[in-house]
């Protein structure tokens, strides 16, 4: 079976993935998610699930998946959503909303009811991509205090 990859392309890049300046591991993670493909979307998937990875890495990661469109990246995503720092649960919202998969619903619904912030914003939008209308309860007025 032919190499579906540049000659070099994939090695090249998971060798970037390796190095120890995490600048050049971000930048690898987006060539990954461009290059696409089995072997990517299991990379990516790694990086997802990997706590010890640099919370940028782990983000874009999740944003990749979510656009190479592998419904592996599922269970994955829903697990990142509780991943510390603001990168990681962001993209992998957004990149849930993008896969289509109901198995998100549960969980984009909890994020969508209880956050308060630009989080809970792209859950809402990705559940109306996966077709539920989802409308945040507005808190009532505090009275005036007298």
């Amino acid at each position: 079976m032919a190499d579906p990859y540049p000659a070099g392309s994939l090695n090249s890049i998971l060798s970037e993935l390796r190095d120890t300046n995490k600048d050049k591991r971000r930048l690898a993670v987006m060539k990954l998610g461009m290059l696409g493909g089995d072997d990517a979307v299991l990379h990516l998937i790694r990086l997802v699930e990997n706590d010890r990875e640099d919370t940028i890495v782990r983000g874009r990661a999740a944003m990749m998946l979510g656009k190479v469109g592998d419904e592996r990246a599922v269970i994955p995503l829903i697990r990142a959503l509780d991943a510390p720092g603001y990168q990681t649960p962001i993209h992998a919202v957004e990149s849930l909303g993008m896969l289509g998969d109901t198995r998100a619903i549960p969980p984009l619904t909890l994020i969508a009811q209880h956050k308060r912030d630009r989080l809970q914003e792209a859950a809402i939008i990705a559940l109306r991509r996966l077709g539920i209308e989802f409308r945040a309860e507005v808190p009532e007025a505090l009275p005036e205090p007298q």
